[in-house]
């Protein structure tokens, strides 16, 4: 049975910068990185393929987020640039078993305990 542990959220000024890590345990396909703001819907961030030789952003994140994954640490991680406050949320790691790259949050099936992020003004 696939697990997500996710760590590395925070309070970061406007600016700066944090990388978030999601431990995983079992095997998955593709991982992704959602986050959702109080009031709002959860909403897609990235994704990274089985092989970590694809990745998808959300146009929100797209030139100051990058996801990466470590097969041989059983972890992905989101390095945040570039913070902005609209960027606040609870963070999710999600997998899929599909190994395509994937950005339909329908598609994945475990989720972890979410990290949260507040970036200041």
């Amino acid at each position: 049975q696939v697990q997500l542990v996710e760590s590395g959220g925070g309070l970061v000024q406007a600016g700066g910068s944090l990388r978030l890590s999601c431990v995983v345990s079992g095997r998955t396909g593709s991982l992704g990185w959602f986050r959702q703001a109080p009031g709002k819907e959860r909403e897609f961030v990235a994704a990274i393929g089985a092989n970590g030789g694809s990745t998808k952003y959300g146009d929100s994140v797209a030139g100051r987020f990058t996801i990466s994954r470590d097969n041989g640490k059983n972890t992905v991680y989101l390095q945040m640039n570039s913070l902005k406050p609209e960027d606040t949320a609870a963070y999710y790691c999600a997998a899929t078993p599909i190994s395509l790259v994937q950005t339909n949050i329908h598609v994945y099936r475990v989720w972890g305990q979410g990290t949260q992020v507040t970036v200041s003004s």
